[in-house]
């Protein structure tokens, strides 16, 4: 008989991504109590008060509860794109980097990258993006940012570049989508409310397993139109649920109860930036934190980052992961202030060993 196999060490301190998040006791309870019906005709009220609530918090006709955040892009990217279209965006995209080839495998949408500063791009750069109108060019039909930019360190689009962007996009005859999986991270660091930002997209979408702490799930909203091709995607794509309330329960419990609280996260992460900054060998932005996400390099060390990400678990429970040359420190409600002093004390040891 094969042996058992061995249980995964939990860590103590876990930096990994606001993705790793737990229900908190109060949300938790929303998912208990939670009246459902079958979301397919419509008839889960609770999964119809989420759509309702996004719909009204991003200042669109509509939405729609899909299982993921990817689920999110993909569909929107199908419904606005047909075979061989193509799609503008950052170089450092998720969906080009992080969504295991959706765009040409569900969208059949070929990309067309910026290279973007901190994943945020302009108008201009837009214009510069532009193929001539032949026949022997993919059609552009889309242009897609990033809000925050997880790649560009959890950059806060600026609301004037959006408009600059939205604007090139018009005049181009192209629609503008927003993968806002961390949008409400952005309003509460920059005080622009959700649908400021998303007043000029065609799409837009915000994730409620990341910083907001629930266990699944994202809603994507638009117009009617829009979010009625949504749902036939959702079905196509084999994201059709049925009794949705027991997981959109925690939607609305997040939306209700965890927005504001975000800033403690981003509170936390430049006090983790400030600290490791001062770690001699560790290079980190500590100006540049905007949000929960702290991006930083340890060459100094001698040691590459995946090698220092391993010391730091195995050595002292703290997780923070690798991306290529650098290390990336998510905060989350899971965290608290003894969390980020005790990464930092760990930074500081393996650094200094």
């Amino acid at each position: 008989m094969a042996a058992p196999a061995a249980s995964v060490a939990r860590p103590k301190v876990d930096l990994y991504s606001d993705t790793v998040t737990r229900p908190t006791a109060g949300m938790r309870k929303a998912i208990a109590e939670a009246e459902v019906g079958n979301e397919q005709a419509h008839e889960d009220p609770t999964a119809n008060r989420l759509q309702e609530m996004v719909a009204e918090l991003l200042g669109k006709p509509a939405a729609v509860f899909l299982p993921s955040g990817t689920m999110c892009n993909e569909i929107a990217y199908r419904v606005w794109c047909g075979q061989g279209d193509e799609i503008i965006l950052d170089a450092t995209g998720h969906a080009l980097h992080f969504e295991a080839g959706g765009p040409a495998a569900l969208a059949g949408a070929m990309t067309r990258t910026i290279a973007g500063r901190r994943g945020i791009f302009t108008g201009a750069d837009v214009d510069a993006a532009i193929r001539p109108k032949t026949r022997h060019a993919p059609r552009q039909k889309l242009v897609s940012i990033e809000n925050t930019a997880n790649l560009g360190g959890g950059a806060v689009w600026p609301l004037e570049t959006v408009k600059d962007v939205a604007a090139a996009a018009k005049r181009h005859g192209l629609r503008l989508h927003m993968d806002g999986a961390r949008l409400l991270n952005a309003v509460v660091a920059s005080g622009i409310p959700a649908a400021t930002y998303a007043a000029d997209c065609d799409s837009v979408w915000i994730d409620l397993s990341k910083g907001l702490g629930c266990p699944i799930g994202g809603v994507l909203a638009g117009s009617s139109d829009f979010i009625e091709e949504a749902w036939r995607f959702k079905h196509q794509f084999g994201g059709a649920l049925r009794q949705s309330g027991i997981v959109a329960a925690a939607g609305v419990y997040a939306l209700e109860h965890h927005v504001a609280r975000l800033a403690d996260d981003h509170a936390r992460a430049r006090r983790f930036a400030e600290g490791i900054a001062q770690v001699k060998g560790v290079q980190v932005a500590a100006d540049e934190i905007e949000t929960n996400m702290v991006y930083f390099t340890v060459d100094g060390t001698g040691m590459d980052a995946a090698a220092f990400s391993k010391r730091l678990m195995a050595e002292h429970g703290v997780r923070i992961g690798a991306l290529g040359a650098r290390l990336r420190a998510v905060t989350h409600l899971d965290v608290d202030d003894a969390g980020i002093a005790a990464a930092v004390a760990a930074v500081e040891a393996v650094a200094g060993a």
